[in-house]
């Protein structure tokens, strides 16, 4: 029988989530189990998308990545990969109703990711709406359980959350972005000569995004607002961290929370949700 491969499938996913993100991996956690599975599966789409366009530097990255958008729709449209990751994820779009639209999204970002190195303003938006805003509403569409007045009412602290999670990521990732991949994300923003006014001026965004998002995770069902929780006070330490330091050290380091002080947010978020102090 076909549950025998979706248990391991499942199992791949989860484990793909283990091996690149701790932090990720403890929202999870945090999360009811019948969430758990089906956002390990979004988590692991993204992530192997992700590695084609910034890691496999000595391979065609397009024809992977057209391989595997090719691969992505067939399975959802046959409800069924052999690749296990995709096996999962199409299991968690065609029960939870992912919409297709986010899907390209995401994969036009990736696309972006292999052919651009600077961004516009306009450019600069449809990246971060793929990359990261699309993949906060495909989590939401999982916690609503089909609900579409709450998905709608969330929609927009949703994809607040995913650009403040991404902006975030790009402070801290900075260094290895330019040096490494050759990229620059932030329009209007010389990296060679990036100073304290661009770090603020990019900081008072995220702070806004931030302020937003805590509206939405308040309003979120009880079985998905305690791991959301975590993931965004997770980010918002990293980012505190981020915004004490001077700009030569975001531009030659890259910023990090140890996993020992990743499990003692873990227990504050706990304790501070379960206390309704949100």
């Amino acid at each position: 029988m076909k549950a025998k491969f979706d248990n391991l499938s499942a199992f791949v996913s989860k484990k793909t989530t283990q091996s690149y993100s701790t932090s990720f991996s403890l929202g999870i956690m945090f999360l009811d189990k019948e969430f758990r599975a089906p956002v390990y599966a979004v988590y692991g789409f993204v992530r192997f998308a992700d590695e084609i366009v910034d890691s496999f530097h000595e391979y065609d990255k397009k024809y992977l990545l057209d391989k595997f958008e090719q691969d992505t729709y067939e399975a959802i449209e046959q409800k069924i990969s052999l690749n296990p990751v995709l096996n999962s994820f199409q299991f968690a779009v065609n029960e939870y109703g992912i919409e297709m639209e986010l899907i390209d999204a995401f994969l036009q970002s990736m696309e972006m990711d292999i052919r651009e190195r600077e961004y516009s303003d306009g450019g600069y938006k449809q990246y971060i709406l793929g990359s990261a805003e699309v993949v906060g509403l495909m989590c939401l569409r999982i916690f609503v359980r089909g609900d579409i007045s709450l998905y709608n009412s969330l929609k927009p602290y949703a994809m607040k959350l995913g650009s403040a999670f991404q902006k975030v990521n790009f402070l801290r990732d900075i260094k290895a972005d330019y040096n490494d991949l050759g990229r620059s994300y932030f329009p209007g923003v010389n990296i060679k000569a990036f100073s304290m006014a661009d770090k603020r001026m990019i900081e008072k965004e995220i702070d806004l995004e931030f302020k937003e998002a805590l509206s939405g995770i308040r309003m979120l069902p009880f079985g998905s607002r305690r791991g959301v929780y975590l993931a965004y006070f997770y980010y918002k330490k990293l980012f505190l961290r981020i915004k004490r330091l001077p700009v030569e050290n975001i531009l030659n380091e890259r910023v990090r929370i140890s996993n020992g002080y990743k499990f003692l947010l873990m227990i504050n978020s706990y304790l501070r949700h379960q206390l309704n102090m949100l």
